[in-house]
């Protein structure tokens, strides 16, 4: 045996309840005043792990429904409610992820956000899969039951594990990244890229899932991240509280309340019932304006007819598109570019946001869905197009081609006629509809619904924007309607919408105070007039005055007087409360109305949006409505799968490997639905599939985390690329180990069902008592607990495979040269022990075609052309189901095992000892030129036969002798050889003084028996082939059998010949550690490849894992020791390995640095001399020199640094200039 190289939630549920008060605004000063928490305050970005733990939550209820639901299918109405609900809420959160925080991420931290981009992709599929299965006719199955069950289950763990990453990842890396001021700046975006009506949802959802603490923490940290404006917290804390503000006393009351008893249970949305001293509520009643004004001179016969109003503005701003496009075809400019992707872009967001509410909102109320919905979808495609169009000409650089232009103009005037042509058909189809089927207050709230779709940042930009292509008269009227549809529980929205609605108008005059007898500024004014910190305006106030009202019924239109009095006892449900006239205000009329804006930065108004516009299309309950890849996301425009690629790279042998685990995989899935048979054949079977898998994913996985991300890291424009998936690994091992415990539990369940159906007398009384009826029970959830875990395992890794071969295989192709891939797959395979690959080669083949196999077997064999990995390959390998056709060279055969194997390989020359003795000296000089001609030879194998044949007539007669008098000895030899031999004679230790064993191999070579190939080869004059071994003898019953590991004789009773036994080499050792290198193709010490050495495919040697980084020398280890000229890779001794690359035996080494420093090769320094060079320049500073010998130089060459240079003369000691070392020689 040859020596390795050693020195080389608190609410739960279903998302409903009760959900918490909390104050309108809870300002910086307050916080501070009731102590929150300092962790959310120092780092507000952990407000999202509150978020995580109301999703994980909501994901862990519908689990367990799913659960209940294979046995009780009764409630499958509600759970697909909520599990539509969770898609919508989970899908904006990923959206305003995507738009926000990852972007923020990668201008510091780069290749963090793309993977978690495409997780999110993945897990909108999933959900699709989901909702596939709750809109199939089959669920009374209860098979389909279960499998909606596994893919709840699937849902649950890929968007767990997803959450899991970004709280190990992205939080640390936003926290140390970002101030807690940007921070906060990126929450309030965040919270601006959701939809409105998605807020008002998603807000109180979210308060019913933490607790009280938590609760009081997210309400103190918001007060921090929404700007110090009293309207946006008013709005936000609107919504937070999930309830209707009535009237002003009730908005006070309220305020009061949560200030002294901090939470309290509210009604729920459903609640008539009037908060505060409100009383009851009724929506839209009555609406309270100026006695001057007359809210229907400014009405739009149909309120519906405000489509037109979004129609006109939108058709303006193509048609301004469409002629910059014509101009810039005609200057074939690119200057202008940037401002027209711009336009692009925002009124890419307004039409897909505008065809998104008219999808949801206004077609399903009057059932016209079915026109237009794929009008909405070929729009979203030609904006995309025009889009990746901008970027094709961007990128093509200064000069691209007319041809570009040409496309630019086309495709811009294709938009308009597509959406001109889209309009028109609404225009004639749904609108004339709508008006006969809708009363007017229903298409106001529907138009406000629509509008609600959008963001807050969107809204902030698209308000002004359509107020300014609109006339006096048309403004009022959208206005109008807007107060008039918006309920009570949208005071403060209404009132910011009029304010950015108003306060960009060409025009001086306030709109809003028009229509509604009051600015939206001084409105809030109104709320509260001692504060006069809401509005951007300063003003000086004086003091109030009564104002006349008139009362308007909205559904009669009756006109009436007010019924004066103490107004906080006036039931209203109007956003238009208490009326100040503008000389209570003691302000101009025409002064312009002043709302807070959102305070964003204008770059971030909008950005992204077209990736979530694109995804709510997805969101859509139609089972069919596809999932559309969001193209327009900025870092999905340069991901290319590596299977489109026709070149061949090293690297994509790991694709073979994910073509192999999913197959293994889909039968785990497909088939862990018969463990509810209790087969106990298949169960068996099951397992052990299971179990194969288990251990070639760890081994890939392993080879992953310790090889191919390191390499990946390696590069500096690659640094943080593989740490999610590194943490992928993590959360997928422990999948691996819940199914093989459940596997386990299974398995002591179905011999337990076993051993009480083995006898009718227990089976009966397990029966009467419910015992054996719970055990099946218990059984029957188990497996589909364990199916679910299976289909999560599945899903799981071919997420995580997808996104590996879509972001990280194609980096291979542009920062790795095929060297580089070919030396990244030699490691991967070089840590990769022989067991593992005799496992591994079956199982990745029979997933692939016959010409799939061929390559991974080339390339393989590129990669360890200089190891003896042929020669293992060939002893064993035959192919899954047809041989692969693996031409194997013997060139790289070395040591004297493989000497022995030349007959196998010379055919021409095959002459046996008695023709060699018969040959006269020509004929044996002729044979010798023979084989000195031969070209096929390796070089040592060549000078090994020539050496032979030169000797050959001594060799036989030497024989030729020792056989006549070795007759009457052979028989005493033949007795002796059947004895045992001991490694220990008085403990009776079997073995001999090289190896503790309990066998004896018979020789190949001589057909005699010795312990050992040592033993044979010290008193034989020829060498022992050990792997040529078939045949040894059990030293305790003293048989001769097989070679194998255990004797077969009865009476030993299977007594193992050694701990170790190794089939190939014909090696047993009951002492030490020993592994099988298969590229070595030999035995070595140690516990294996990838534990504690790997084999260098360069050098072709193992070297321990501490030597990773070290100067590799091709075959460096195939030649003899230079100190006692021993071959040292078949050698027994342990082996040094040099900092030059060089080896030689370690005890020859400890020998020969007693006295010297060099390398006896290359003359390198064999180790660190800076003490010793530091000891020969203190000697040369006390040594003076003649003075003929003083100025004298003298030219050296350095053997460590191999610069040449001079140094003053000396006899002895000459340092080298550039590096300070000793070790020179004259020149």
């Amino acid at each position: 045996m040859a020596t390795t190289h050693s020195q080389a939630g608190g609410g739960g549920g279903g998302g409903g309840g009760a959900v918490a008060t909390m104050p309108v605004a809870a300002t910086p000063t307050s916080t501070a005043a009731t102590g929150c928490s300092s962790l959310l305050l120092q780092s507000p970005i952990l407000i999202f792990s509150l978020f995580h733990k109301a999703i994980s939550s909501e994901l862990r209820s519908l689990h367990r429904a799913s659960l209940d639901f294979v046995s009780d299918p009764s409630h499958l109405i509600s759970f697909s409610r909520r599990c539509h609900f969770l898609r919508t809420i989970y899908k904006h959160h990923c959206n305003a992820e995507d738009q926000v925080i990852f972007p923020a991420l990668d201008k510091r931290v780069k290749n963090v956000a793309r993977t978690y981009f495409l997780e999110h992709e993945g897990e909108g599929l999933l959900f699709d899969q989901l909702f596939k299965l709750l809109n199939s006719n089959l669920l009374d199955e209860e098979s389909y039951r279960r499998e909606l069950a596994s893919c709840t289950g699937a849902l649950r763990t890929s968007i767990s594990q997803h959450l899991f990453k970004e709280a190990e990842q992205v939080f640390p890396l936003v926290i140390e990244n970002f101030s807690s001021e940007e921070q906060a700046s990126l929450i309030w975006q965040f919270l601006c890229s959701i939809p409105v009506k998605m807020m008002a949802e998603f807000l109180p959802w979210l308060a019913s899932y933490i607790s009280s603490d938590e609760h009081q923490d997210l309400l103190r940290c918001l007060g921090t991240v929404i700007p110090k404006e009293k309207l946006l917290h008013q709005v936000v804390f609107g919504w937070m509280k999930g309830q209707n503000i009535k009237c002003r006393s009730c908005t006070h009351n309220t305020e009061v309340q949560w200030q002294e008893a901090g939470t309290s249970k509210l009604p729920s949305y459903n609640d008539e019932k009037a908060y505060g001293n409100c009383g009851p509520s009724k929506t839209v009643k009555r609406k309270w304006v100026e006695l001057s004004e007359d809210p229907t001179n400014y009405t739009i016969a149909c309120p519906l007819d405000e489509l037109l109003l979004w129609h006109k503005a939108i058709k303006h701003e193509l048609n301004d598109l469409a002629e910059t496009a014509r101009k810039i075809r005609l200057s074939e400019e690119c200057s202008g570019l940037s401002s027209f992707n711009g336009r692009l872009q925002f009124i890419s967001e307004v039409c897909i946001f505008h065809s998104i509410a008219e999808d949801k909102v206004i077609f399903p109320a009057v059932n016209a869905e079915i026109y237009l919905l794929q009008d909405h979808a070929n729009e979203e495609l030609q904006f995309d197009n025009l889009r990746c169009l901008i970027e094709t000409i961007r990128s093509a650089g200064a000069n691209p081609s007319p041809e570009f232009f040409i496309r630019l103009s086309s495709h811009a005037e294709e938009i308009m006629n597509t959406i001109l042509k889209h309009f028109e058909n609404e225009e004639t189809q749904v609108l004339p509809l709508a008006r006969k089927l809708l009363s007017h207050q229903r298409q106001r709230e529907l138009l406000y619904e629509g509008l609600c779709m959008m963001p807050l940042k969107l809204i902030e930009c698209v308000l002004p924007w359509l107020v300014g292509s609109l006339n006096e008269t048309e403004v009022r009227s959208f206005l109008q309607n807007m107060h008039m549809a918006a309920p009570a529980s949208d005071h403060a929205l209404v009132t910011l919408f009029s304010g950015w609605a108003c306060n960009r108008h060409s025009m001086s005059s306030c709109f809003s105070s028009s229509v509604t007898g009051l600015c939206p500024a001084r409105r809030l004014m109104e709320m509260e007039i001692t504060s006069l910190s809401f509005c951007l305006c300063e003003h000086t106030f004086s003091h109030c005055k009564k104002s006349s009202y008139v009362q308007q019924d909205s559904t009669n239109g009756h006109v009436g007087p007010v019924k004066h009095g103490n107004p906080e006892t006036r039931q209203d449900n109007d956003v238009s409360n208490l009326i100040i006239t503008s000389e209570t205000l003691n302000l101009p009329y025409n002064q312009s109305c002043c709302v807070p804006g959102l305070g964003l930065n204008p770059s971030h108004r909008g950005n992204g949006l077209l990736a979530q516009t694109k995804s709510l299309r997805a969101l859509s309950d139609c089972p069919s409505a596809p999932f559309l890849n969001s193209s327009l996301f900025m870092w999905g425009t340069d991901i290319v799968s590596a299977d489109n690629q026709f070149t061949t790279r090293p690297i994509d042998n790991i694709f073979k490997f994910h073509k192999a685990i999913c197959i293994d995989l889909e039968y785990l899935d497909l088939e862990s639905g018969k463990l509810n048979d209790c087969d106990e054949i298949f169960i068996q079977q099951f397992t052990g599939r299971f179990f194969l898998l288990w251990g070639l994913y760890r081994a890939h996985s392993n080879a992953e985390d310790d090889i191919v991300f390191p390499a990946l890291e390696s590069k500096e424009n690659l640094h943080n690329v593989s740490h999610s998936y590194t943490l992928d690994h993590q959360q997928e091992d422990k999948l691996f180990l819940d199914i093989s415990s459940g596997l386990t539990q299974l398995t002591q369940l179905h011999e337990l069902l076993n051993q009480r159906d083995s006898s009718n007398h227990l089976t009966s009384c397990y029966s009467n008592c419910g015992g054996f009826s719970n055990t099946v029970q218990t059984y029957n959830e188990l497996s589909t607990k364990i199916q679910g875990m299976c289909k999560s395992i599945r899903v799981t890794l071919d997420q995580h495979i997808i996104r590996e071969e879509l972001e990280l295989w194609p980096l291979f192709d542009k920062h790795f040269s095929v060297e580089e891939q070919d030396k990244i797959v030699g490691r991967i395979i070089g840590t990769t022990g022989a067991e593992v690959l005799q496992s591994m080669l079956p199982w990745v083949t029979s997933a692939l075609t016959q010409d799939e196999q061929n390559k991974m077997i080339d390339t393989w064999k590129q990669a360890t052309k200089n190891t003896m990995f042929n020669e293992w390959l060939d002893e064993w390998w035959t192919g899954p189901d047809s041989p692969v056709n693996i031409t194997t060279s013997r060139d790289h055969s070395l040591g004297t095992d493989a000497y022995e194997d030349s007959e196998h390989d010379f055919q021409a020359f095959r002459p046996g000892w008695k023709d060699i003795f018969r040959m006269n000296q020509n004929e044996l000089e002729s044979e010798i030129r023979k084989v000195s001609r031969d070209s096929t030879l390796d070089p040592r194998r060549k000078t090994y036969l020539i050496q032979n044949l030169m000797t050959s007539r001594w060799i036989a007669s030497q024989q030729k002798l020792s056989q006549a008098a070795g007759g009457e000895s052979s028989n005493r030899e033949d007795l002796l050889e059947t004895l045992p031999s001991f490694r220990d004679p008085e403990k009776k230790v079997f073995g001999c003084e090289h190896y503790k064993r309990n066998c004896k191999l018979r020789a190949a070579c001589c057909g005699k028996l010795f312990t050992c190939r040592f033993c044979h080869d010290e008193v034989s004059d020829h060498s022992m082939d050990r792997k040529a071994t078939t045949e040894m003898m059990c030293m305790c019953c003293l048989q001769i059998q097989p070679v194998g590991p255990v004797c077969t004789t009865p009476s030993c009773g299977s007594l193992l010949m050694a701990k170790y036994y190794c089939s190939v080499c014909k090696f047993f050792d009951d002492e030490r550690t020993v592994y099988h290198c298969p590229f070595c193709n030999l035995c070595r010490l140690g516990k294996g490849l990838g534990v504690d050495f790997f084999h260098c495919m360069q050098c072709n040697c193992c070297l321990s894992m501490k030597l990773d980084d070290h100067l590799c020398r091709e075959k460096g280890l195939e030649t003899n020791c230079p100190i006692c000229c021993d071959f040292l890779f078949t050698s027994s001794a342990s082996v040094r390995a040099l900092p030059c690359g060089h080896f030689m035996h370690s005890a020859c080494f400890q020998a020969y640095a007693c006295s010297h420093y060099i390398c006896p090769i290359c003359s390198k320094s064999m180790g660190d001399m800076a003490v010793y060079f530091g000891m020969l320049d203190a000697l040369l500073a006390s040594e003076e020199l003649p003075e003929e010998f003083r100025n004298r130089r003298q030219d050296i060459l350095c053997n460590d640094c191999h610069e040449k240079g001079t140094a003053p003369f000396h006899w002895l000691y000459h340092k080298c200039g550039f590096c300070g070392s000793y070790n020179t020689r004259k020149i």
